[in-house]
């Protein structure tokens, strides 16, 4: 079962996928040496090699992103049961990990609602401020309201989810389907 950006379990299911797959490169690379080893002809260790070289970066561009999201993990079962209660409200994408020039942000969950955008960031030790202006900023980039607020404590998360009307109390100009593409395509 495919499980796309957004949906909950992406994380873990994103991770042992890569993980997977920079694996077998690595295994290609290590062959494509070995291979060297059996020929005797210069023209073909020479192509090998090359081969090898070139079978690096896919391997690199499979290997950063896991690298940097392999300490985060899908959060737990409990928490995507409470989060239910509020899909009626607003849009919620769970699992993502959002990267700007200075932050890697990983949100559990993320509403999008007519309102603004309310995000629950799992690390504490960040600077919400600095990260707000710089996704607001990717916001106002995208010809969107700059309305991002991210909360480091599950408590003010949900109190700010209880406090929302439903989306369908608004009138629906796409804004909150597009802020929610917005919110995936910023996400690894």
């Amino acid at each position: 079962m495919k499980i796309n950006k957004g949906q909950y379990g992406y994380r873990d299911r994103n991770k042992w996928m890569r993980l997977t797959i920079t694996l077998v490169l690595v295994a290609g690379i290590l062959a494509q040496l070995a291979a060297r080893s059996f020929t005797d002809n210069q023209a073909a260790k020479n192509i090998l090699t090359v081969m090898a070289i070139l079978t690096v970066l896919p391997m690199a561009n499979m290997a950063s992103p896991l690298l940097a999201s392999w300490k985060y993990r899908t959060p737990s079962a409990e928490f995507h049961q409470r989060m239910q209660a509020y899909e009626d409200r607003c849009v919620l994408l769970y699992d993502l990990i959002v990267t700007t020039k200075e932050f890697v942000l990983p949100f559990d969950a993320v509403a999008v609602h007519p309102n603004g955008v309310y995000a629950y960031c799992i690390l504490r030790k960040i600077d919400s401020g600095k990260a707000e202006k710089a996704i607001n900023a990717l916001f106002i980039a995208n010809k969107l309201d700059p309305n991002v607020k991210i909360f480091l404590d599950e408590r003010s998360f949900l109190r700010r989810l209880d406090s929302l009307k439903p989306a369908s109390e608004y009138e629906d100009d796409g804004t909150v389907e597009y802020a929610a593409s917005l919110m995936k395509n910023l996400s690894m």
